[in-house]
C-alpha cells in the first residue's frame, strides 16, 4: 500500500472526552484539543491524611500558592500593608543592629542606605513590577532572560539564596518576638532563658496556622502595620521632644562620630564602609512585587496588559519605601543619640529592641507593654509573609523544572518541611537576633543584586541605554554591598550555601527520579494532524514512524518509509505516519505540547517541538490512543553509541537512548500491557 495520503472517508466520531479510565469517547464530534496526559495513568489510593496532605499536588502545571486562588482583590495601599508585615517589622531590631555595626555614625549610615534605597532599589523593582506584574518577582525575569540550563541552574542558585532570605526571616522575626516577650519590665528576668523556647513555639505555631489556611491576611495586616507604626511615631515623636529638653546630647552625640572617624570626611568614608552591614533595611522589596496580583485594577481588561495594576503595584512599592525611610533616619538618630552604647552589646537591654527599650524608658510600664506586644504581633505575621514567600516560590519553579517531587506542589507538605528547617536553623543560632543578622542581610542582598541585573539585562534588550548605565551602576554599588556584608559576616554565606547545595542535590535526584515520567501538561492537535488521525482511524490501524528530521526532502521520507517496512515488517495495506520532534529547551521540564500535521512531498507528518524527546513520544502516542480509541504502534531505528553516553545525553538534552526510553515511559505510565501503545525498534 502506499504511504501517501489516503481519500477515503473516515472521521474520529465521538471520540472527544476522556474519562476516568483514559478512554475516549462520549462528546459528538471532534476531541477536545487540549487535554492532560496524565489522565492515561491510574492514580494510585491514597489514605484520608495523604489526600489532605497532598491536596493540589497532582494537577501539573499547577501553582496552589499559600492564599489558593486570588478571588477579591484589595486596593493597593491595604495589599502594601501584607507586604509591610515583613518589610516595616524590621524595625523591630534594626535600629540596635545598626548602632551594634556602625556606633555613633549609624545615622549617616543610615542616611546612605536610605539613598540606595529611594535611589537604586525602589527604581530596580519598580521596573519588575512593569514586567513581572504576575507576581513571579525578579527571579522570572532572570528565567526569561537566561533560558536553557544555564538559567535554570542560576535560578536555583538564586532560590537557595531566596530560601536563606525567608527562612532566616522566620526564624529571626520569632527571635526578636520573644526577646521583646522576655525582657517586658513585667516579665521577671529570671525566666530569660525561655527565649529559645518561645522562638521554638511561635514557629510551630507559624505552621500549624498555614496547615489549617492562610485567608484573610491583608485584613490583618492591615490592622498589625497601622497599630504598629502609630507606636513606632508615638516613641520617636516623645523621643524627639526629650532630645530638645537636652540638646546636650547632639554635642556628645557629634564628639562620639568625630572620635570614630576623625574628621568629616573620615566619618562619611566609615558611614560608606559599614552601610552594608545595615542591609536588613532593604528587606521586603522582593515580596512587595510578589504580592501585585492581590491589588484590583477595575479598568484593566482581561487578558491586556494590566496597567491599572502595574500602577498599583509601582504605589505599593513607592509609599512602603519613602515611609520605610523616614522611620529608619529618625528611629536611627534617635536611638543613637538617647541610649548609652553599652546597652547595644549582647546581654544589654537596647540589645536587638532599641526602640522598645526607649519605650520603656520613657513611656511607662502601660504603653511599653502594648508596644511589645504590637511589636510581638508584627513580627510573628512577618514570618507568615516569609511563609507565603516561601509556598510562592518553591512550587512556581522547582516542581516545573522537574527538580522537586510532585507533591512539592501542594502546600501542607512544604509548610511542614520549611518548618522543620526553620526550628533547626533557630537551634544552630541559639534563637539570636544578632548571630543572624548576616545570614539575612546576604539573601537580601543577593536578591536585590539580581534584580538590579535582571533590569540591566532588560533595558540593554531593549536599546534603553541611560537606563542601561543607571541600573547597572546600582547594580555595582549592591554587588559592592553583598561582597562587604560576606567578608565582615561570612555566617550568611553559610548558611546559603548549605540552603544552594540541598537544593542543587534534591534537584538532581528528583530529576533523575522523574526521568520517565509524562511530562506534558497539555496536548494539543491541530486541525491538520486530526485529520491524520481520523484518515488512519478509517483503517482501524496507526503506525506512527518516528524520524529524526534531517534534509526535509522526498528522499529522506522515501528511503524512510521503505527501510521501515522492510526492517520492522509493517504491513503492506498499513499506511504510515511520520512523526517527528523538534527539539527546543531541554531543561524545561514540563511543556504544552501542539502537534501540527503536515504534508511533505506527499507524505503526512506529524510534528511536535519539546525539548524531550522520548516522553513527548509517549506521550502524543498516549494521546492518540485517547482520541482514537486504538493501541497505536511506533516504530525506531537503534540508537548508535555507548548506551552511558546515551544516557546522559538523554538527562541533559532530552535525547539519547530514545527508544528503549520511550518504551519505559509507557510501562510506567500505562501498567494494562493491552492498552499500551506497542514500541518496534529495528
Amino acid at each position: 500500500m502506499t504511504d501517501r495520503i489516503p481519500t477515503s472517508e473516515g472521521g474520529l466520531g465521538d471520540t472527544g472526552s476522556i474519562d476516568a479510565s483514559g478512554w475516549a469517547g462520549g462528546v459528538e464530534g471532534l476531541p477536545d484539543q487540549r487535554t492532560v496526559p496524565s489522565a492515561c495513568a491510574r492514580a494510585p489510593r491514597r489514605g484520608r491524611f495523604t489526600r489532605w496532605a497532598l491536596q493540589g499536588a497532582d494537577s501539573a502545571g499547577s501553582h496552589q500558592g499559600p492564599h489558593g486562588r486570588v478571588e477579591r482583590k484589595n486596593s493597593w495601599i491595604r495589599v502594601m500593608c501584607l507586604t509591610g508585615v515583613d518589610y516595616f517589622s524590621t524595625l523591630g531590631y534594626q535600629p540596635a543592629i545598626a548602632a551594634l555595626a556602625a556606633g555613633a555614625v549609624s545615622p549617616i549610615a543610615t542616611l546612605v542606605l536610605v539613598a540606595l534605597t529611594l535611589f537604586g532599589a525602589l527604581p530596580v523593582y519598580r521596573r519588575v513590577a512593569s514586567e513581572s506584574f504576575r507576581g513571579e518577582g525578579s527571579i522570572a525575569m532572570l528565567e526569561r532572560l537566561l533560558p536553557w540550563w544555564g538559567g535554570k541552574l542560576f535560578v536555583l542558585v538564586l532560590l537557595g539564596f531566596a530560601g536563606t532570605a525567608f527562612i532566616i526571616t522566620i526564624t529571626l522575626s520569632a527571635a526578636d518576638a520573644a526577646e521583646h516577650a522576655v525582657h517586658n519590665s513585667l516579665v521577671p528576668e529570671s525566666l530569660g532563658f525561655l527565649q529559645l523556647p518561645i522562638t521554638l513555639l511561635l514557629i510551630l505555631l507559624l505552621g500549624a496556622v498555614f496547615l489549617r489556611g492562610f485567608h484573610e491576611a491583608i485584613g490583618i495586616a492591615v490592622v498589625l502595620v497601622v497599630v504598629y507604626l502609630g507606636m513606632n511615631a508615638a516613641v520617636i515623636v516623645n523621643s524627639f521632644l526629650l532630645i530638645a529638653q537636652r540638646p546636650r546630647v547632639f554635642g556628645e552625640w557629634q564628639a562620639a562620630m568625630l572620635g570614630q572617624g576623625g574628621s568629616p570626611i573620615g566619618v562619611l568614608l566609615v558611614a560608606l564602609f559599614v552601610f552594608p552591614q545595615l542591609a536588613l533595611g532593604l528587606s521586603g522589596f522582593e515580596t512587595g512585587v510578589t504580592v501585585i496580583p492581590q491589588i484590583k485594577g477595575e479598568q484593566d481588561r482581561p487578558g491586556a496588559r494590566p496597567l491599572r495594576r502595574i500602577a498599583g503595584g509601582k504605589n505599593l512599592l513607592t509609599t512602603a519605601a519613602i515611609t520605610m525611610s523616614v522611620f529608619l533616619v529618625t528611629s536611627s538618630l534617635v536611638t543613637t543619640l538617647l541610649i548609652p552604647a553599652q546597652e547595644f552589646q549582647p546581654g544589654g537591654e537596647a540589645n536587638g529592641r532599641a526602640l522598645a527599650y526607649l519605650a520603656h524608658q520613657h513611656m511607662g510600664p502601660v504603653f511599653a507593654t502594648l508596644y511589645d506586644a504590637s511589636t510581638i504581633a508584627i513580627l510573628w505575621f512577618a514570618g507568615a509573609s516569609a511563609m507565603a514567600g516561601l509556598l510562592n516560590i518553591v512550587p512556581r519553579y522547582l516542581p516545573r523544572y522537574g527538580m522537586a517531587p510532585a507533591w512539592a506542589r501542594a502546600v501542607r507538605p512544604l509548610v511542614l518541611v520549611f518548618t522543620a528547617i526553620a526550628v533547626l536553623v533557630t537551634f544552630a543560632f541559639g534563637a539570636s537576633v544578632d548571630r543572624q543578622g548576616g545570614a539575612y542581610a546576604t539573601g537580601v542582598l543577593v536578591l536585590i543584586t539580581s534584580a538590579a541585573v535582571a533590569v540591566t539585562l532588560s533595558a540593554r534588550r531593549k536599546r534603553q541605554w541611560r537606563w542601561v548605565a543607571w541600573f547597572g551602576f546600582v547594580a555595582v554599588v549592591l554587588a559592592y554591598t553583598l561582597v562587604v556584608n560576606v567578608q565582615q559576616r561570612p555566617d550568611g554565606l553559610r548558611i546559603a550555601l548549605l540552603f544552594i547545595v540541598g537544593i542543587l542535590l534534591v534537584s538532581l535526584v528528583s530529576r533523575v527520579r522523574r526521568s520517565f515520567e509524562i511530562r506534558a501538561t497539555s496536548v494539543e492537535f491541530d486541525e491538520q494532524a486530526l485529520q491524520f488521525l481520523a484518515e488512519a482511524e478509517h483503517f482501524g490501524e496507526v503506525h506512527l514512524v518516528a524520524n529524526e528530521h534531517d534534509t526535509g526532502d522526498a528522499e529522506e521520507y522515501r528511503i524512510k518509509a521503505k527501510e521501515e517496512r522492510r526492517d520492522s515488517n509493517i504491513p503492506g495495506r498499513a499506511s504510515i505516519i511520520f512523526l517527528e520532534v523538534l527539539k527546543s529547551d531541554s531543561s524545561d521540564f514540563e511543556e504544552d505540547l501542539v502537534v501540527a500535521g503536515v504534508v511533505r512531498h506527499g507524505f503526512r507528518v506529524l510534528t511536535v517541538r519539546s525539548g524531550n524527546v522520548p516522553n513527548t513520544i509517549a506521550t502524543v502516542l498516549l494521546q492518540i490512543r485517547n482520541l482514537t480509541g486504538i493501541v497505536p504502534h511506533v516504530y525506531f531505528e537503534w540508537t548508535e553509541g555507548n548506551p552511558i553516553s546515551n544516557m546522559f545525553r538523554f538527562l541533559v538534552s532530552g535525547e539519547g537512548e530514545v527508544a528503549p526510553v520511550t518504551r519505559e515511559v509507557l510501562r510506567e505510565t500505562e501498567p494494562d500491557v493491552r492498552r499500551r501503545p506497542m514500541v518496534h525498534v529495528s
